[in-house]
């Protein structure tokens, strides 16, 4: 549908991006951009007529800036909703501030995260008393939390620069929807979550990111309330994660780690309480044995897989049986004690939702042959599944298509939507994320990045490459890669559709001579700091460095794709989606597998391209975008750039500067080998 224009916000929002505008006096190194205009003039016409907006905005548009200005200058409240907490800070801390100073308005604004990022005093305070460390580094790691809390004024965790994202102690030290004692916590008053939770209500303009919109829309509201009532409009960036995501929060899951933790708090809360735990420590304790023995049960299934092929696991039900009746034997020995203090309470209460949710996973023996094996779903539409990791499970119930939901939170609101991403459209076509969001008819924009590619890239087909189900196919890869890294000087991320790949690429690359950064054997963020500080390295990653990495200029010169990224076949929600798609009479390749892979690989190369300035060869090492008649789809989705399959315009490339003329490389024939 096409946008429909709205002549006094959008004159202002593009008078205020404009080269004599307000932005470019006030804001160093601004330069005004005609994709920029065009898209905020299609967000201030959405945000006139409380309309839908899906719009796609190629790599250096400058989109943040294009949706920020109507925004602001519409005075309408609204919620911001980004991919990731990263993305969240930047926007809050770097983006926002500087455009709104930019347009004088006066409008208040607030960061509101979800509250696993914040500090629980009270938990902060039970955790002082138990000896839980594994170890010195642990122990050193805690009592920096402890000094801190005592100086913090947010309590994002985030604050804490030397604290990992995945450090164990923070369970200990923030809350659950499950353990928040609420406004029964004797430390209320102080509550980090209350006070950013008030902040965002008072607010004018609230960023958060997509587990926070999401926890709010599904009227998961963690016990204190709508994140901003009365919200006139929501900019939905990096949307194209939107509908996994929202498969999660309408979805259920329960893991082995706040079972083992519901069963050390209910002794904690004891500790106050003569005679209390006498009581709970014998059922407690079942508990945790139990949890850990029903992974011991899991050990020989796949590390994920569908509710049905779980059940044919000897001992697999048993266990789960035994689970429910741990957990229903601490929610009893808890049901005594529950007016004895809010702690108890709480957990009597947490004993009780997970009793409910293992029933809801569960399904009694008269009615497993109803199973679909293909999916491990009901009539309900959902797919049960699990996922083990080394020492834990997941159990998760997961609904297949999310629009139904997603349209009702969507109009039961009232707002103006805005849905924008670097990578939204299939072919220039919007239809498959606009089916997945629930949305019906809404104005569409693409705007192309506005990069010179001709000039700064080159794709680079490397030919007579063996089909990628080959045995030899990985060390192929590494062989037309070679002379690629020789010209480029390193400077490469190489991306693998799977970790076997990525292990086996590293093996034949480490006497090389390059710096080498493999995924899994550093935290992300050490081995990107270690890549830009190498001036010459390889960077190996998979799935998960295809978002979210952006490092500009020389330190990333060559991006190489081993396989079109198709979803893994092991991922039994992907695959009870494809077999839903089946039995509508659908086509589960061209209605899903194929649009998803399309927008996963323009992904992974938005990487290479970031600014004006950069240069850069893409490497797509797939025989079938030549070989397949699908191999276009992919092509036509991607940015115009030239295409080559001679390694020799590849060394010319590199030895070309920055500012020399070539001429463009050659279109290969689609029929080439």
């Amino acid at each position: 549908m096409p946008v429909e224009v709205n002549d006094a916000l959008a004159t202002r929002s593009i008078e205020a991006l404009a080269g004599d505008g307000l932005l470019a006096s006030r804001i160093p190194g601004f330069v005004a951009r005609d994709a920029q205009q065009r898209l905020a003039e299609a967000v201030a016409a959405a945000l006139d007529a409380r309309g839908t907006l899906l719009a796609e905005a190629g790599t250096g548009t400058g989109k943040t800036f294009a949706y920020l200005v109507p925004v602001l200058l519409s005075g309408q409240k609204a919620i911001v909703s980004t991919g990731t907490r990263a993305l969240q800070d930047q926007l809050y801390h770097r983006d926002l501030p500087r455009v709104r100073d930019a347009l004088g308005t006066g409008l208040r604004t607030a960061l509101l995260k979800g509250r696993a990022n914040y500090l629980c005093r009270y938990r902060l305070a039970q955790a002082q008393g138990e000896p839980r460390f594994t170890s010195r580094e642990q122990i050193a790691q805690f009592q920096r939390i402890v000094s801190w809390s005592g100086r913090t004024k947010a309590g994002d965790l985030a604050e804490i620069e030397a604290l990992p994202e995945d450090s164990p102690l923070l369970p200990m030290v923030t809350s659950t929807t499950d353990n928040c004692l609420g406004n029964e916590c004797p430390l209320w008053s102080e509550c980090f979550v209350v006070q950013a939770r008030q902040r965002a209500q008072a607010a004018d303009l609230v960023v958060v990111n997509h587990h926070l919109l999401l926890a709010d829309l599904a009227l998961k509201q963690e016990g204190f309330g709508e994140i901003l009532p009365g919200a006139q409009a929501f900019v939905v960036d990096e949307a194209h994660q939107l509908p996994e995501l929202a498969a999660q929060f309408f979805g259920e899951s329960m893991s082995a780690r706040p079972l083992v933790e519901l069963a050390r708090d209910a002794q904690g809360e004891c500790k106050e309480m003569p005679g209390a735990l006498a009581v709970v420590q014998g059922p407690a304790r079942e508990l945790e044995h139990v949890a850990r023995a029903l992974r011991t049960a899991m050990e020989g299934l796949p590390a994920r897989g569908t509710q049905a092929r779980a059940l044919q696991l000897p001992g697999f039900e048993d266990g789960l049986h035994a689970l429910s009746a741990a957990v229903a034997g601490l929610r009893d020995a808890l049901a005594p004690l529950r007016e004895a203090s809010p702690g108890l309470d709480a957990c009597h209460a947490r004993a009780q939702d997970t009793v409910s949710r293992l029933a809801r996973w569960h399904v009694p023996r008269d009615l497993e042959a109803t199973l679909d094996d293909a999916h491990g779903g009901g009539p309900d539409q959902d797919v049960r599944w699990y996922e083990l990791s080394p020492r834990g499970f997941r159990l998760q119930r997961t609904p297949l298509d999310v629009s139904g939901p997603l349209r009702m939170h969507r109009e039961q609101s009232r707002a103006a939507w805005v849905f924008t991403s670097a990578t939204l459209a299939v072919d220039g076509v919007f239809d498959h994320l606009a089916t997945r969001l629930g949305l019906d008819d809404p104005a569409t924009l693409l705007v192309p990045s506005p990069f010179d590619w001709q000039r700064q890239a080159l794709c680079y087909l490397p030919p007579r490459l063996p089909e990628p189900a080959s045995r030899d196919y990985t060390a192929c890869v590494v062989d037309a890669l070679r002379p690629v890294l020789q010209a480029s000087g390193g400077r490469a991320f190489v991306l693998f559709a799977s970790h076997r790949a990525l292990r086996e690429a590293a093996d034949l690359l480490r006497d090389d001579g390059w710096p080498l950064f493999v995924q899994g054997e550093a935290p992300r963020h050490l081995l990107l700091q270690r890549f830009r500080e190498s001036g010459n390295g390889v960077l190996l990653g998979a799935a998960s460095f295809r978002e979210g990495v952006d490092v500009a200029g020389e330190a990333l010169s060559v991006v190489v794709i081993d396989k079109l990224p198709f979803a893994a076949p092991d991922d039994p929600v992907f695959e009870a989606r494809l077999d839903a798609i089946r039995r509508a009479g659908g086509n589960p390749f061209r209605d899903e597998q194929l649009p998803q892979a399309v927008i996963a690989l323009k992904q992974g190369v938005g990487r290479l391209i970031r600014t004006e300035t950069d240069r850069g060869v893409l490497v797509l090492c797939d025989p079938r975008l030549t070989r397949k008649s699908y191999g276009e789809v992919f092509l036509d989705s991607l940015p115009p750039f030239p295409l080559t399959r001679d390694v020799g315009e590849v060394q010319g490339f590199f030895a070309r500067g920055a500012g020399d003329d070539h001429t463009p490389a050659r279109v290969p024939d689609k029929g080439l080998p």
